[in-house]
């Protein structure tokens, strides 16, 4: 038995100056309470109590453990409901990886309200494409699209994005527009490096799939760049539907292989621990869980984005 108990014991029995007292107090039996005391005075050495007809009084050596007793356990007390505390609290320093299309669209906005919704939160966000570790390097969350990589964190899947491919309709008029998935060779794909195809896109339609030839005609890392090269006419992209529904909408955008389904972008919370409670972690990761549901459906984007 822990030695904190046998002091806990100990103190109460002293304060209730009896043994059958402490242990109706303790809910546990008298003998329980005799046998603790009995292991707490083997480890420390000493007899700690005198027992009477009138009850028990402690010895010189049992006042001098039951002031200390009485110390460890307030600050034994005293630490775990500062411990509660931080479980349920939304304060201090947050550390967060984002991939940077997320980060910039969803993510980042998201942040900045739970910001100002938690004034004694301080929110550090890194927008990153690579794939960080975030026990090595102190992160207490990451949200990752595409792949997790190796990490010593524990990841889960929070979202699945339902992705589209695009091009202007300059770009398709100049080149073909693709009727079928082979047609696709004749096409320059605009790529974000995380998003290895080896040479093909797996397209959907009808419960069947089919490999969609890929040309690699420009990479980059920034998702801003990829679609500045797909508006000025170099190519096509894949991206998630909600971030260009409205240049979808208004024509500035085509879709590619419209009646075929590119692959999903799955969406997965890391974070070193899921046996350590944060009120922080779980408040970010539910409410990005409730944000991207709401854009799976590209008409709740601006719901989603002024919730």
């Amino acid at each position: 038995m822990d030695r904190l108990t046998l002091l806990e014991t100990f103190a109460i029995a002293l304060d209730e100056g009896s043994l059958n007292r402490a242990a109706r107090r303790r809910g546990i039996t008298q003998s329980a309470v005799s046998q603790q005391i009995k292991q707490l005075e083997t480890a420390i050495g000493q007899q700690l109590l005198h027992r009477t007809a009138r009850g028990i009084h402690a010895t010189r050596a049992g006042d001098l453990v039951y002031v200390h007793a009485q110390t460890l356990l307030s600050g034994y007390n005293r630490m775990t409901a500062e411990l509660d505390q931080l479980e349920s609290s939304v304060s201090g320093t947050f550390r967060i990886s984002v991939s940077s299309f997320l980060g910039r669209s969803v993510i980042g906005p998201m942040l900045i309200e739970m910001n100002a919704a938690h004034p004694d939160l301080n929110i550090v966000m890194r927008l990153e494409d690579r794939l960080v570790d975030v026990v090595r390097e102190g992160y207490d969350l990451a949200i990752r699209t595409g792949r997790l990589g190796d990490t010593d964190g524990f990841g889960r899947k929070i979202s699945a994005l339902e992705t589209v491919l695009i091009a202007t309709p300059a770009y398709l008029d100049r080149v073909g527009r693709p009727r079928q998935p082979d047609d696709m060779k004749r096409l320059d794909f605009i790529q974000h490096h995380e998003d290895q195809t080896k040479g093909f896109f797996p397209l959907r339609r009808d419960g069947r799939e089919y490999p969609a030839p890929v040309r690699v005609g420009f990479t980059a890392d920034d998702p801003d760049l990829i679609m500045r090269a797909v508006a000025s006419g170099s190519g096509y992209t894949r991206v998630p539907r909600f971030m260009v529904a409205e240049q979808i909408a208004n024509g500035a955008f085509e879709l590619v292989l419209p009646e075929y389904q590119p692959p999903i972008k799955d969406v997965f919370a890391v974070y070193p621990s899921r046996r350590t409670p944060d009120r922080r972690r779980d408040l970010t990761i539910e409410t990005a869980v409730a944000r991207l549901e709401a854009l799976r459906d590209p008409q709740a984007k601006v719901d989603a984005i002024t919730a």
